[in-house]
């Protein structure tokens, strides 16, 4: 027995031993409001969320937010390689960010005036200077490309350092920006969210939601983000209810046919008859989902599908514009 305690014992520790070999130490940063996290290898260095760090990027040395404190992730979720942290931010470096910061309204008042003198169909959104200055990013939206090469020119002969220019879309736009949604709170792409995820038309349709362009499309005017939130909660509560149409059985012994669905509720509403199953009196009744069992499908005649057909085409005649605008934003970015 004790020989098997202790194969089991050095089995346990090479097993947490490989387990500690595929971790690596991080920690989160996020170098714009409700930005990307990104890993970086905190070395010998104390550090908990909240802290201001200098670290080394593709882009050079640059000020960032940690987000999430000391913390071990599996090696297959860190883009090699993990780039170390070149120090805790001090007072100096806080007052240099904060100049950046001040430097950046005037470089957009700036660059603003020479997008007007070149008449360049451009929307200046936003702009980001790196910290050690050696670079300014200008962020604008336009329909279509734009010859900006002598707006370069124009910048660079003003601020003496190199200039990028990065065109946007709407989205982005509206997570640089921020504003309030219909929901009366800050946008979540502008508190929270980091990536955008795909929305499409089928998760309003999931949620019955009415398919009005004008309801169910955000602040950016493409479909809102917190449809995504919920998708999987409706796909759960909709797969265990029946149809519209449906026949079923009841839990105090009736056979009907399913007239209405609450969701969020799951409770059903049945048109049962009073007076046995041959009776004409007919009445409504509403049952939890758990009291209902399904009987058969209701077989569809030509008047259902005429409705149905006339109901699609209007909700198709409401979304034509919309998704001809996602498809035309998503193609441009690509």
């Amino acid at each position: 027995m004790k020989h098997f305690a202790d194969k089991t014992a050095e089995s346990l520790g090479k097993d947490s031993a490989l387990c500690a070999e595929n971790m690596a130490i991080i920690i989160g940063v996020r170098f714009r409001e409700a930005g990307k996290v990104y890993y970086f290898d905190p070395c010998d260095l104390e550090i908990k969320a909240g802290d201001h760090v200098i670290v080394e990027t593709a882009r050079g040395k640059e000020y960032g937010y940690v987000v999430r404190g000391r913390s071990e992730v599996d090696d297959d979720k860190v883009v090699p390689p993990l780039k170390p942290v070149l120090r805790k931010a001090t007072e100096e470096d806080d007052r240099s960010a904060e100049k950046n910061r001040a430097k950046e309204k005037s470089a957009m008042v700036v660059c603003a005036e020479k997008i007007a003198k070149h008449n360049l169909e451009m929307k200046l959104i936003d702009c980001e200077y790196t910290f050690d200055g050696s670079k300014i990013l200008f962020y604008f939206t336009a329909d279509g490309r734009v010859d900006f090469r002598e707006l370069v020119k124009d910048l660079a002969a003003v601020f003496r350092t190199r200039i990028e220019l990065r065109q946007i879309g709407v989205r982005d736009e509206t997570k640089i920006r921020g504003g309030i949604g219909i929901c009366g709170r800050e946008l979540c792409c502008h508190t929270y969210l980091a990536d955008f995820a795909p929305v499409s038309v089928k998760m309003a349709k999931e949620q019955n939601l009415s398919l009005n362009p004008t309801k169910i499309s955000g602040n950016c005017g493409r479909l809102m983000c917190c449809l995504k939130n919920e998708e999987d909660a409706y796909e759960y509560l909709n797969s265990r209810l029946p149809n519209l149409g449906d026949t079923v059985h009841t839990a105090d012994g009736m056979v009907g046919e399913v007239s209405g669905l609450n969701v969020l509720k799951q409770r059903v509403k049945v048109v049962v008859s009073v007076n046995g199953a041959d009776g004409e009196e007919k009445e409504v009744r509403e049952y939890p989902v758990e009291d209902i069992r399904m009987h058969q499908r209701r077989r569809r005649d030509r008047g259902d599908e005429r409705r149905d057909e006339r109901r699609d085409r209007s909700d198709e005649e409401g979304l034509r514009e919309l998704e001809m605008l996602e498809k035309r934003e998503s193609h441009r970015e690509e």
